[in-house]
């Protein structure tokens, strides 16, 4: 078992996919390519692009995407807003009254939260 588990490891550390990914699971490759498994469209895909296709899923970006937070009176729960921040962009998630990493409401792989601005979004 510690075998399988290491060379399980190693293919992931050298940018090999996983067998049989979850939804929102996270690989690095060495070039600093950061993909998701998209569980619907059964592919790796670039963490941006798996934050589109979630907001399609859900009817699109309620917010769009911007630098500025919207008017908080009229957010709803689990609205969504692509923020831009210099260190790049992060997929934010409305749930119990204030704005959070889309990733920590829907439990993707935590990887996420080390992605473009999503570490910053808080500073």
């Amino acid at each position: 078992m510690r075998g399988l588990l290491l060379a399980m490891s190693l293919l992931a550390a050298n940018g090999i996919p996983a067998q049989n990914p979850t939804h929102g699971s996270v690989q690095k490759h060495v070039d600093r390519v950061w993909q998701a498994w998209d569980s619907e469209a059964q592919a790796w895909i670039e963490l941006d692009t798996f934050w589109t296709h979630y907001a399609e899923r859900e009817g699109g970006l309620t917010w769009g995407r911007g630098e500025s937070y919207p008017d908080y009176s009229k957010v709803k729960e689990l609205d969504t807003f692509l923020v831009e921040l210099k260190q790049g962009p992060c997929l934010m998630q409305f749930f119990h009254n204030r704005w959070r990493r889309a990733n920590d409401v829907q439990r993707w792989d935590d990887a996420f939260n080390e992605y473009a601005g999503c570490p910053h979004v808080f500073d």
